[in-house]
């Protein structure tokens, strides 16, 4: 463990957080460029096995890794950052100002970069609640790590004993219990005015969970220890979602052809996140860690590269993704509704874009255009930020 720390106190990064941040948003990206090139982005449902299909559902399942990673490694990489520099009233302002910079950029640039139009519908989405959690993150790290531990483990392994509360049920406190656990959007005289899906109470649990976990990443039996996390939580998810005893509040159920079954049995609530989408979620990604660093070199520097500008990244790809829609929509002849309102469009008038659809073969090679087009992005930010040491540039 010594020598991780002496290592993140000369300013090393830990590699395999980078490229496991850098994964993540090439999944993410997929997933993006689906949402606005293909019917399953506005007309149907990925993850309902009566209208999908088991490669559409695979793409947009694989998404569900992204948010949990987000968060986690957020809570982790919080951790480490204390490690290098053990003070916790400067890790403290750090969370805070960072989380109110990222709710900032989720409701201006963010927003802009979805709907290509003006007024945008604000959308509270992943941004948002990784800035509440690290708020929330604020306040618990003045509790010693493994407290912080507890509190992320009571949260999420407990909040789905509140699912039987609505919001609708608490009067004027309802809208608090919309930010805190139950989805919800918000209209003005017919008008979708705030798209609030991302409830923040699970995601603070699981920030809380990466910082009580962090000390993992700096061992030096770090692969063991989290393939036996990751084996645990995928147990714990198979136990209680074969037997649907808690965890989540849509049960599955036998269907006539086994990959429905599939479909049925691991399409988990991901708003607000159930215990078992966390468990299914984050197990995966514990895995999946240990192996990263096996990867051929160049493919985790490009990877690493993503990973190291994580916001950088997340807001650049939304503008690119866009562009790129556009463009392949025009080149095969579509229409371009809602290519500059999309976020209206899409809440308020889906069928409005029907016919605007392009076949799944041309969702890959957006995708492919996609990561070529920000991956040049992101090494000459990420060359600033080793080139500048700018206090200001930790929050970009």
């Amino acid at each position: 463990m010594s020598d991780g720390v002496d290592a993140l106190k000369a300013g090393q990064r830990l590699a395999v957080i980078d490229i496991l941040r850098g994964l993540i948003i090439v999944i993410m990206a997929l997933d993006h460029v689906r949402r606005y090139t293909h019917i399953s982005g506005f007309a149907l449902d990925p993850m309902d096995f009566h209208v999908s299909n088991p490669i559409l559902f695979a793409m947009r399942w694989s998404a569900h890794l992204c948010a949990p990673a987000f968060v986690f490694l957020a809570g982790v990489s919080a951790w480490l950052q204390y490690v290098r520099l053990p003070d916790i009233r400067r890790l403290s302002i750090f969370l805070l100002s960072r989380g109110v910079w990222l709710m900032v950029v989720e409701v201006t640039i963010v927003g802009l970069g979805w709907s290509f139009g003006w007024p945008v519908p604000v959308l509270l989405g992943i941004l948002w609640a990784i800035g509440c959690s690290m708020i929330a993150l604020a306040g618990l790290v003045y509790l010693p790590r493994k407290w912080v531990l507890i509190v992320g483990l009571v949260i999420t392994l407990g909040h789905n004993l509140l699912d039987s509360i609505h919001a609708s049920q608490l009067g004027m406190f309802g809208i608090v219990w919309n930010f805190l656990y139950e989805p919800r959007l918000f209209s003005l005289g017919g008008m979708p005015v705030l798209a609030l899906s991302y409830s923040v109470l699970a995601w603070i649990g699981v920030i809380a969970l990466g910082y009580g976990m962090g000390h993992i990443f700096l061992t030096p039996d770090r692969d063991r220890r989290l393939m036996l996390l990751g084996a645990g939580l995928l147990i714990l998810f198979l136990t209680l979602r074969g037997g649907n005893f808690y965890g989540d509040p849509r049960p599955w159920a036998m269907q006539a052809h086994l990959e429905d079954s599939v479909m049925d049995f691991m399409n988990v609530q991901k708003y607000p996140p159930s215990l078992l989408y966390l468990c299914v979620t984050l197990g995966v990604v514990l895995l999946l860690a240990p192996w990263l660093e096996r990867l051929p070199a160049r493919l985790r520097r490009i990877l690493g590269t993503f990973g190291a500008v994580p916001l950088m990244a997340y807001v650049a790809h939304l503008y690119i993704v866009h562009a790129v829609a556009i463009v392949a929509h025009l080149a095969m002849g579509k229409p371009l509704t809602g290519a500059f309102n999309s976020l209206y469009m899409s809440i308020k008038h889906p069928t409005a874009l029907q016919g605007t659809d392009l076949p799944l073969w041309m969702v890959w090679v957006c995708w492919v255009i996609v990561i070529a087009v920000l991956y040049p992005v992101c090494r000459w930010w990420l060359g600033i930020k080793q080139r500048h040491k700018n206090w200001w540039l930790a929050y970009l």
